[in-house]
């Protein structure tokens, strides 16, 4: 394996539920916000959907937006939390806390990285290397992380980076087959 390929196993992605900062449209970063009312409720709709599919083992970034959708999800299936510090999102440095703007398609580009902040590359190394000691495990491993994160999975994946993921959403990710170029990403909802 290379250090941005991932390996070719399934697993869900689970990205935390929504905090007022999500709300406002402002870079969370490693600034831990918590999750606001509606991300709690995503989080037990969440833990519903993934009922009955297969989900052995639960691993989380330890911010606590993470950290608590997971624990909330784990509750319904009956599973513990193993927390993964390469799953935390990606520090944005100066931009932490300021609307997301023009500077964050520069950054996903590769083209600009705020001061103080983690580059996409180093982010993709980091991510793919944590989905990679995850995915190690019997499966189903879910994996409960961060927007910037599964950008850059994405990106590993095949697919266009710079989408936004939607908060409290299971995702099921599953390396390509037949030869396809991409990996396949659909949303359990």
């Amino acid at each position: 394996m290379t250090a941005d390929r991932l390996n070719p196993i399934a697993f869900w992605f689970l990205r935390h539920g929504e905090t007022d900062w999500n709300a406002q449209g402002l870079s969370q970063g490693n600034v831990d916000i918590p999750l606001n009312e509606t991300g709690l409720a995503q989080a037990r709709s969440a833990a519903l959907l993934l009922r009955n599919r297969g989900v052995t083992s639960i691993l989380s970034s330890p911010l606590s937006r993470a950290k608590d959708t997971a624990d909330i999800v784990a509750r319904e299936l009956g599973l513990p939390v193993d927390v993964d510090e390469g799953l935390r999102e990606v520090s944005f440095g100066v931009q932490e806390g300021k609307p997301m703007s023009e500077w964050f398609a520069a950054w996903v580009e590769g083209a600009l990285t705020p001061s103080g902040a983690e580059s996409f590359a180093t982010l993709t190394t980091r991510g793919v290397a944590a989905i990679n000691r995850c995915t190690v495990r019997p499966p189903m491993v879910l994996v409960v992380a961060h927007g910037a994160l599964f950008r850059a999975l994405r990106g590993a994946m095949g697919h266009e980076p710079n989408v936004r993921t939607r908060n409290g959403v299971p995702i099921m990710c599953e390396p390509p087959r037949n030869g396809a170029p991409a990996w396949e990403i659909s949303y359990a909802d």
